[in-house]
């Protein structure tokens, strides 16, 4: 069975803090706007593999059973939501921070 891939709000407002970083730290938005659309193809498959992240130990404490995948510096967390019959995607954390903060977040 294929599941739907679903960006919750707050891993939205990841991907546009992520964009507005890029954007001012590079001071050109197509730098930024490649490197949004490509966290956000490297989630494609998930719909066919949702199982092909790793587990997240950080979030082992959680009833979900979060999952990650890494592109380049960045965790891009989900977990598999079957009642809904679709990947919720819930982070996109970078992974260059203090690990801590991702328990505070989600």
């Amino acid at each position: 069975m294929e599941l739907s891939v679903f960006w919750t709000d707050f891993a939205r407002d990841k991907l546009d803090d992520i964009f507005e970083h890029h954007k001012l730290q590079s001071e050109n938005v197509n730098v930024a706007r490649k490197l949004v659309t490509s966290i956000v193809d490297h989630t494609i498959g998930l719909e066919k593999q949702p199982n092909m992240g790793q587990q997240e130990e950080l979030l082992s404490d959680r009833p979900q059973k979060f999952r990650y995948l890494v592109f380049k510096s960045y965790k891009i967390i989900y977990w598999i939501n079957e009642d809904k019959k679709r990947i919720d995607i819930v982070h996109v954390f970078d992974a260059r921070q203090d690990p801590v903060k991702m328990r505070k977040t989600k």
